[in-house]
């Protein structure tokens, strides 16, 4: 059995067990959770990532792979089902690029979320708060305008926006769905899912 390290508040493991249910893998993970942060050194994690962040996947052979989009490409390769990632190019490259964007409004939100809760209030910096705000405020534009319904399953994707998107959400770091009602309904209808329903945010940040 694989054993991934992962956090139950981590928009990017979030990612790779909503991944692992679409896939039917979700059985194949021994999920282990363990607390990383800047400020918290987590010796277990450092021994497998030198990055020190999770997720982490051990392999089953002791070979490690770590970031959540190549924890996902490997899982993608392990079953004989329609790909996360679709082969075909116009929705391969529409995947990938959704992937990308959801990655950018994960790191965004973070950053908000040291400027306005996690660093030392005399330390915080409203502008560069308001400049993460604003990109996660573009890319939520584009995904107003740019969204479909995507079909019965979700590719890579949807689940890196939908998990994204469920991150600020929970943090409270965004109102996504305010003058958004096709992004508000497609949220909808992907937060609906059991691989959604399995996998809900928990917990907080622990920094020390």
């Amino acid at each position: 059995m694989m054993k991934l390290l992962c956090q139950s508040h981590s928009p990017y493991a979030r990612k790779v067990l909503v991944a692992a249910h679409e896939l039917g893998l979700a059985g194949e993970l021994d999920v282990v959770h363990h607390e990383t942060s800047p400020l918290l050194a987590n010796d277990a994690v450092f021994a497998c990532n030198p990055l020190g962040k999770v997720p982490v996947l051990v392999l089953d052979d002791g070979f490690v792979l770590f970031d959540s989009d190549v924890i996902c490409a490997w899982l993608d390769d392990l079953h004989g089902g329609a790909r996360l990632v679709p082969a075909d190019a116009p929705r391969r490259w529409r995947a990938l690029r959704l992937q990308a964007l959801a990655q950018g409004i994960a790191d965004a939100g973070i950053a908000v979320r040291w400027e306005t809760e996690r660093r030392p209030p005399g330390l915080r910096w409203d502008e560069l708060r308001d400049g993460h705000l604003r990109k996660i405020a573009a890319a939520c534009d584009l995904l107003e305008r740019e969204l479909d319904d995507g079909g019965d399953a979700p590719d890579i994707g949807a689940i890196a926006i939908a998990t994204a998107l469920s991150w600020i959400d929970f943090r409270g770091v965004y109102a996504f769905r305010d003058g958004r009602p096709r992004l508000a309904a497609w949220y909808a209808r992907v937060d609906a899912r059991p691989s959604m329903r399995a996998t809900t945010l928990s917990g907080d940040t622990q920094d020390g």
